[in-house]
């Protein structure tokens, strides 16, 4: 059984998603103990368990340790299977953190998966929906991954209630060897239960900022009336995104520039992908056929415990390099998928 330190690293959840995710595509049964050591509160949130859960049904896996506030589990996979599931995390947990945690075993399923997944898509601490369609499908979409998200409602905190459906069918990755994408920015700007000109705020100062720093742009509204109430904007460009949230007291205009800003720094970058992407997609070059690589703007924690997962499953197959401003990621993918 391999044994993964919950606590290496980051000592967050992305330890735990990782491992999961590989556990399921490699059949290796797995336990991963101090989980979510480095937090105000280690252990298992909603979020966590809610993932675990669903991937212990597409695997039919057995499970050891399986409830809130768990700082050890054991996870023994079966077989792999696709079919039709409703996920409801119950608070405003993020929906993308779930699907990191299901998304990569979802592909190698006998057949098609679909996921109807309630929770928080536009929540701190976690991609939006919008950046993980527009910006991490992207990039999976190019190394083969037939995958497809519609977003229904929106969820912010604290009530959640935000849904979103995925289909993915089963998919051969490839790796392959990403370039820097120039191009205009995209984005959306959205609000729910809030005035129309929340939106339109947040939107016009994103744009006059971006503008500003000489690029073309183009921003989206969306005014919403779902269970949650809330405000978010988020933005995109090539393999980098930047996102901001609405809270009680922060103007629009400041929410839109906060997120102009973020994405703008990564602009100025010379990387291929923003540090955010750069994380996302090492578990899926792992077990791609043939080599990834690219450039990112810097290297974080969240990389190197992604990497530290990786090489108990599947050795060193992982390195990261600074280069100058930015660093490289390679992957030697063991074409197990």
């Amino acid at each position: 059984m391999i044994r993964i330190d919950g606590s290496h690293g980051e000592g967050g959840g992305q330890i735990l998603r990782t491992a999961i995710a590989l556990s399921c595509i490699t059949g290796e049964a797995v336990e991963v103990y101090n989980i979510r050591a480095n937090r105000p509160k280690p252990g298992l949130a909603a979020q966590h368990l809610k993932g675990i859960e669903a991937a212990k049904i597409i695997s039919n896996a057995e499970v050891e340790g399986l409830k809130i506030g768990s700082t050890r589990i054991v996870f023994q996979p079966r077989a792999l299977k696709g079919g039709e599931f409703k996920i409801n995390i119950g608070t405003a947990g993020s929906v993308t953190l779930i699907l990191q945690t299901i998304l990569l075993p979802s592909l190698a399923a006998e057949r098609e998966s679909i996921f109807e997944i309630t929770g928080g898509t536009d929540v701190n601490w976690s991609p939006p929906v919008d950046y993980a369609k527009n910006i991490t499908l992207r990039a999976l979409k190019e190394m083969g991954a037939q995958v497809e998200m519609e977003l229904i409602a929106r969820g912010y905190y604290p009530k959640g209630g935000g849904r979103v459906t995925v289909r993915v069918s089963p998919s051969k990755l490839e790796g392959r060897i990403f370039e820097r994408i120039e191009e205009s920015v995209g984005g959306i700007s959205h609000c729910s239960n809030l005035p129309a000109h929340i939106a339109k705020r947040q939107a016009e100062s994103a744009m006059n900022l971006i503008k500003d720093h000489g690029y073309d742009v183009h921003i989206d509204t969306e005014v919403r009336n779902d269970f949650s109430t809330g405000s978010g904007i988020t933005l995109w460009s090539g393999y980098k995104g930047g996102s901001a949230l609405g809270e009680r007291g922060k103007r629009a205009e400041v929410v839109g520039e906060e997120a102009a800003r973020i994405l703008l720094e990564e602009l100025e970058s010379h990387a291929a992908f923003d540090y955010h992407l750069a994380d996302q997609i090492i578990p899926f070059a792992a077990v791609a056929r043939g080599k990834t690589a690219y450039t990112t703007s810097k290297v974080t924690m969240h990389q190197k415990s992604n990497a530290y997962v990786i090489q108990q499953f599947l050795g060193d197959v992982t390195k990261i390099i600074k280069i100058n401003e930015h660093s490289q990621i390679s992957i030697n993918g063991k074409s197990l998928i």
